[in-house]
Order: C-alpha cells, then sequence, then structure tokens
C-alpha cells in the first residue's frame, strides 16, 4: 500500500502548487509568502522570499521562474532573486489575487484568481507568449487545480466550491478552451477539491482540502480508482516528479482547528505504478 513519506525540512503556513522543473521540485508557501525549492538527490532547500502572497509557480524556457500572486503575474531570476511585473489584470480587485496555475502542452500559461470574498468574480486567465493576457474561462470563485491530457486535447480544471471537475475541449492553436463539462463529482467527499495531477493514462489524482486525501480518478468514467490518506489535514496540490516521473509529490497546509501531526510538510509518495508527465516550460523568448 502506498504510504505518504514527509520529505525536507519546511513547515509551510499554506504549501501550494509543487511543479517538477529542470530536475527539482518547486512549490510555494502562500502564506508564508514565499517560493521554495527541493531537490530529492541532495535533500537541499532553497527560497524566495516576497512581500506578497504567492499562489503558484511555473519554469520559463530562459531559465526564469514564472509567478503568480496577490500582485499579478511576474518573472523571477533565481540568481539574483529579482522580480519583473508581467501583468496585474485584476489590480483593482483588491480581494483578489492569482491561485493555481500551469503550463499548457504548448508553453502558454494558464492562472486563475481567487474572490477573497468568495463570490464568482474570478477568473482564469491565459498567458501568451507574446505576454498578452486573455480570459479563458469565467466565472469563477477560486480557481484551482488545471492539467491537460496526454494528448494535449482536453484541459481539466477545478473551480472549488462547484464540487466538480471540468473538462474543456482544447484547441492548442489558439489556446482557446471550449464544450466545458463536468466529468468528475466530488460532492460525496466532506472536502473542497484543490489541487491536482494528471498520469499518462489520463487519469487525475485530486487532493482533498480539509479532507487529508489524495483521490485517484478515472478520467472516463469519473469513478474513483483509489484514495491514499495523509497525515495532515489541509492537503493541497499534487504533482509527478522524480528521475522516472513515477513520485507523486504533495504539500500541505497547517491545520487551525486541532492537532495535526505533519501539517505544513512536503510529502512523497511512491510504488504508484503509474507515472506523470513534466509540465512545459513557458515560452517567453521574446
Amino acid at each position: 500500500m502506498e504510504k505518504p513519506e514527509p520529505i525536507g525540512n519546511r513547515i509551510s503556513q499554506w504549501g501550494e502548487g509543487p511543479i517538477w522543473v529542470d530536475d527539482q521540485l518547486y512549490y510555494v508557501d502562500i502564506k508564508g509568502q514565499a517560493i521554495c525549492s527541493y531537490d530529492p538527490k541532495s535533500s537541499e532547500e532553497t527560497e524566495w522570499n516576497f512581500d506578497q502572497e504567492i499562489g503558484f509557480v511555473v519554469g520559463c524556457q530562459s531559465g526564469k521562474l514564472l509567478y503568480g500572486g496577490t500582485n499579478g503575474l511576474f518573472f523571477l531570476d533565481p540568481d539574483s532573486g529579482q522580480s519583473e511585473l508581467i501583468v496585474d489584470p485584476e489590480n483593482e480587485m483588491e480581494d483578489n489575487r492569482f491561485n493555481d496555475g500551469k503550463t499548457s502542452p504548448e508553453g502558454r500559461v494558464f492562472a486563475g484568481t481567487i474572490s477573497g470574498k468568495r463570490e464568482p468574480v474570478a477568473k482564469l486567465y491565459r498567458l501568451d507568449p507574446d505576454r498578452r493576457v486573455h480570459i479563458a474561462y469565467e466565472p469563477v470563485t477560486v480557481s484551482n487545480g488545471i492539467v491537460w491530457s496526454p494528448d494535449g486535447a482536453t484541459c481539466y480544471y477545478i473551480d472549488t466550491p462547484s464540487k466538480e471537475v471540468k473538462a474543456f475541449d482544447y484547441e492548442s492553436d489558439t489556446g482557446e478552451l471550449v464544450n466545458p463539462r463536468a466529468v468528475i463529482d466530488t460532492s460525496n467527499i466532506q472536502a473542497s477539491a484543490d489541487g491536482m495531477a494528471i498520469d499518462v493514462d489520463g487519469n487525475l489524482w485530486v487532493t482533498m482540502c480539509h479532507g487529508g486525501c489524495v483521490v485517484h480518478y478515472d478520467s472516463q468514467s469519473g469513478k474513483e480508482i483509489k484514495r491514499i490518506e495523509f497525515p495532515a489535514v489541509e492537503v493541497t496540490a499534487c504533482a509527478f516528479g522524480g528521475e522516472k516521473m513515477d513520485e507523486l509529490y504533495v504539500t500541505s497546509g497547517i491545520y487551525s482547528k486541532g492537532e495535526d501531526v505533519h501539517g505544513g510538510r512536503l510529502f512523497v509518495v511512491r510504488d504508484l505504478g503509474v507515472s506523470g508527465s513534466v509540465f512545459p516550460h513557458y515560452d517567453d523568448r521574446l
């Protein structure tokens, strides 16, 4: 049976958004206002600190990182620690910030915002290589997990309060999301669907925040394949990584309402019998 293993020494206030980039795992600590990296070979941990909450991070073809947070989308030079603003599409909405985000198969960034008032006034945005930002889908309330099928034809997406995983047909030439439909119902679980990963078989791994588990779903039937329980209540997001992309890395946050043995830790689950694929880098070579 797969057993989650706490790794690293860092305890995040609210770990999120893990992603495998250039042989390392990157993730964010939203409330801790940091981007973090973990090298499984050396166990070395690095962090970059900011004056805003950070919702996600992805890699760029130039070697930079791209992140989204309270104040918009930014490039980060990991060597100097310097940030460069790309765009802030919701600068007049003080209660909104960027939350989860990932890179599409051909190198666009899709990043969604979250409404601090938990109202449907947030959006899912698309950042093209020309650095122009477009609304990809609206309205949403708490934009979370987003992944693409192995053939790139389908995009899966979570707006947490909807209690479902949506699928879109993905038009890679334009980056448009069309034909939205619900493919997984999560309302039977007393938790909130948060981050999400996809394996090479096209099936989904969904973290259940407040529920202490990751649920493996068949993306075609919507049925649960199995469930992995964690020694942390607030599991938040997951991503495949490792040399063979067959390890599932899972972030968590600190549980504020009671005792929680490993809340805030980074976990790895091995021996899953399936692997994932590396997310492409954002094409920032202007």
